[in-house]
């Protein structure tokens, strides 16, 4: 498997790795790693295998992905290396850091389930039916993406940074979104329990007050999991807490970066 898309932005001794969801791309991190690269880190942004320029593989997989991450890694990490999983991403980060262990040195994750096996069977059928059910007739891929990327926000969410996440989040290929929510049902419950309970390295679970997907009570469960572990709750925010309530978020991710990824400029 070839190297993923990605982008390198600024320059220093920290680096950020940016995963994205299952709707999502490296493009809609922009105004997040500016404000990383104005504070002196530098920034790796990829598109997940089957995501933007980076080839769907034949047999999809968390852990084909995680492959994916850890080669991206050895070749682009520096001394110190953090990353933000969000969503589909926050379920990979644990797998990744499985097959690199002394290169991934703090772990963010945002608005993922963990594992199917976190929610209701309810809330499992949702999840999936939403995610595969065809389109409304008469409605164009890009058109249905957007519909499901918008219920998944809050009610009252907007601005540029929202309008960006909604711009590319709705531009994932219909057979990427399949494959990835394949990867989620299928993925064992114990492999992902593990991954979590493995972490040893300073990390964050934030979750947005009203999101459905990425949900608090799921989170903190989680959250629960991860030895010493920081947790937190973004206001007013759905699936995308970055984007939509930044200011909040970036307290939560901002302190923790400063607290135990210090840089000067």
């Amino acid at each position: 498997m070839r190297m993923p898309d990605y982008t390198v932005t600024g320059d220093g001794k920290v680096t950020v790795f940016l995963l994205h969801g299952i709707y999502g791309s490296k493009e809609y991190w922009r105004a997040q790693a500016e404000r990383l690269v104005a504070r002196g880190y530098r920034v790796v942004a990829w598109d997940a295998p089957g995501y933007g320029l980076s080839a769907l593989p034949e047999r999809f997989s968390f852990d084909l992905v995680a492959e994916a991450g850890a080669a991206l890694i050895r070749a682009l990490g520096t001394g110190r290396n953090v990353f933000h999983g969000h969503s589909m991403g926050g379920q990979i980060t644990p797998r990744i850091r499985l097959k690199v262990p002394d290169r991934v040195h703090g772990i963010v994750i945002s608005s993922t389930i963990g594992y199917f096996g976190n929610r209701t069977k309810e809330e499992q059928e949702e999840f999936v039916r939403k995610r595969t059910a065809p389109p409304p007739p008469g409605t164009d891929p890009v058109t249905a993406n957007r519909m499901i990327v918008d219920s998944m926000l809050g009610p009252a969410s907007g601005g540029p940074e929202v309008d960006l996440v909604r711009y590319w989040a709705s531009r994932t290929p219909p057979e990427t979104v399949k494959a990835a929510v394949k990867a989620v049902q299928t993925m064992p419950e114990a492999d992902a329990v593990a991954g979590f309970r493995a972490i040893d390295v300073p990390a964050l679970l934030v979750a947005g007050e009203v999101d459905q997907v990425g949900h608090p009570a799921g989170m903190r469960r989680v959250a629960d999991m991860v030895r010493g572990c920081e947790f937190a709750v973004v206001p007013a925010s759905g699936h995308y807490p970055w984007a939509e309530n930044p200011e909040a978020f970036n307290r939560h991710f901002f302190g923790f970066l400063a607290s135990h990824f210090p840089v000067s400029k």
